[in-house]
């Protein structure tokens, strides 16, 4: 600012000196003409500077320096360079606006602002499908005028925020758990939260039914054992009457050690990190072992036919894959009446490998088939108890299969039997080399 009082102060001070030059040599009335015309023609200069000041403060421009000369000069550089300052700080804050946008998009969980009255002021994708609602259509709405559910409009307006609110029957299907907190902020504004714990729910609902399955495996045996044991501590038994407790005791321990020993072997499947490998799996000798599993189970009271293509091979964990394929063999003649069939194939099929158990048995409802891998899922549970299966066998099946990256189909229809086929990818199908002759 000094600098421009002082620049002005030398063009007044010029001009000055100019005139009284002037009027030195030609007259004191022409001097004063020169004067006037020089006054005048300075404040058309700054007039139409004035006007070019306030049309650029009306709309700056950020691009070159306007050119004019002396003061105004100095009053457009200055001016420019402020201009372009605050522009460089106005984008900076739009920059990180919208970056602060973008992550609150990319969030997994719903994020809703509302005003001092509950209305919506703005809202995340994610709490758009949550709530069922349209961030511009409904900017300013009353929240409750939307989500209408009764716990949530007492949890909003108890303005008590400490604890989470659970909601069920949301999202477009209405079957989602949603996990819902408010919190307070600025002046009476409320922040709303929400995350869809349906897989959480599902997942703990699951521990909780595995925990009551796994108890209600376990008490059978041990009640049946515990009765037989005070039964022979008590009462005097024939010797005959001994030996058919004791193999009844017998086989009640058994299935306590099936179980335990599936349990392990879940566990592990489902702990372990480390990928199969790569290591080539004799496929004929685990099918022998397969069917003779098979044929063992069934005691002669089943047809047990295969078609195998020994050449044919996986990669990947021998002692693994035995165990699944056996467990849906050893399944089928299981489910299976006396006098039906059960046929193992192990084929090539569109660059991989595939295994199929097809029975004569008794089907599996349709409603059924999704949930047969679950843990202790039966489809008839007296009848699993009576052909001795531990209720894991499919489970220990599907973690077989992922860590195998392989995928298990399932075909059946009540009354007329089943196909259980698995179908290994192109990347661990490999043949095996003919022996030399």
């Amino acid at each position: 600012m000094n600098i421009i009082w002082a620049r002005s102060l030398v063009s007044i001070v010029l001009l000055a000196l100019v005139c009284t030059g002037i009027g030195a040599i030609v007259g004191v009335k022409f001097a004063l003409s020169v004067a006037v015309v020089a006054l005048v023609a300075q404040m058309l200069f700054s007039t139409f500077h004035k006007q070019r000041l306030w049309r650029l403060l009306d709309a700056p421009v950020y691009g070159e320096v306007p050119s004019a000369p002396g003061i105004w000069g100095e009053i457009y550089y200055r001016l420019h360079k402020l201009a372009k300052r605050w522009h460089a700080q106005v984008r900076q804050v739009e920059q990180q606006h919208s970056r602060f946008i973008q992550a609150i998009q990319a969030s997994p969980n719903g994020v809703a602002m509302l005003d001092d009255h509950d209305q919506i002021e703005w809202c995340n994708a994610i709490s758009e499908v949550h709530f069922g609602l349209d961030a511009k259509r409904d900017l300013r709405q009353h929240i409750t005028h939307l989500v209408r559910q009764p716990d949530f409009v007492r949890y909003l307006n108890s303005h008590d925020y400490q604890e989470m609110l659970i909601m069920r029957g949301m999202g477009a299907k209405r079957q989602n758990v949603l996990s819902v907190q408010v919190f307070p902020y600025g002046d009476n504004r409320k922040l709303v939260l929400s995350q869809d714990i349906t897989e959480l729910e599902r997942t703990d609902s699951m521990r909780r039914d595995f925990v009551a399955n796994v108890s209600h495996e376990l008490k059978t045996p041990i009640t049946v054992l515990s009765g037989f044991l005070e039964t022979m501590r008590e009462i005097p038994l024939s010797e005959t009457e001994r030996n058919r407790y004791l193999e009844m005791m017998e086989q009640q321990a058994s299935r306590m050690r099936h179980i335990v020993t599936d349990l392990l072997v879940l566990a592990k499947l489902e702990g372990e990190g480390r990928s199969p490998g790569d290591q080539m799996i004799d496929m004929r000798a685990v099918l022998g072992h397969v069917r003779e599993d098979a044929e063992t189970l069934s005691g002669g009271h089943h047809r047990i036919t295969a078609d195998i293509d020994d050449s044919l091979s996986v990669t990947g964990s021998e002692t693994e894959i035995l165990s699944a394929l056996g467990n849906l063999a050893t399944n089928a003649v299981r489910y299976t009446p006396d006098g039906g069939t059960v046929h193992l194939s192990w084929r090539a099929e569109q660059g991989g490998a595939v295994f199929s158990v097809t029975d004569s048995g008794l089907g599996i409802p349709a409603s059924d088939i999704p949930r047969l891998t679950e843990r202790f899922y039966r489809v008839d549970r007296s009848r699993s108890r009576d052909t001795g299966g531990t209720g894991l066998g499919l489970a220990i099946v599907k973690h077989v299969l992922q860590r195998h990256d392989a995928a298990l189909e399932v075909k059946s229809e009540e009354g007329r039997g089943s196909t259980f086929t698995v179908r290994f990818p192109t990347a661990r199908t490999t043949r095996r080399q003919p022996a030399p002759v």
